[in-house]
């Protein structure tokens, strides 16, 4: 996974760097390292944020519905 595919995962759920480190078990250093490219992103760290990732792009949460679509 490439530091920019990192980040782009990241925005998908609106997480912080600060966060993704907390849900992970790893230090903020290490999570801004990863998203800086200066260290390489562990293989099964980059498997499921890309699993969950893809799960997310492919199910969209439901959109609001307006006054005309409660018809």
């Amino acid at each position: 996974m490439t530091p920019t595919r990192f980040r782009e995962c990241l925005d998908t759920f609106h997480w912080t760097q600060r966060g993704f480190a907390r849900i992970v078990g790893r230090g903020e250093g290490t999570v801004r390292q990863w998203a800086r490219g200066a260290v390489s992103i562990p293989h099964n760290v980059a498997q499921w944020l890309e699993n969950v990732t893809t799960y997310m792009e492919a199910n969209k949460p439901p959109e609001r519905q307006t006054h005309t679509d409660k018809q």
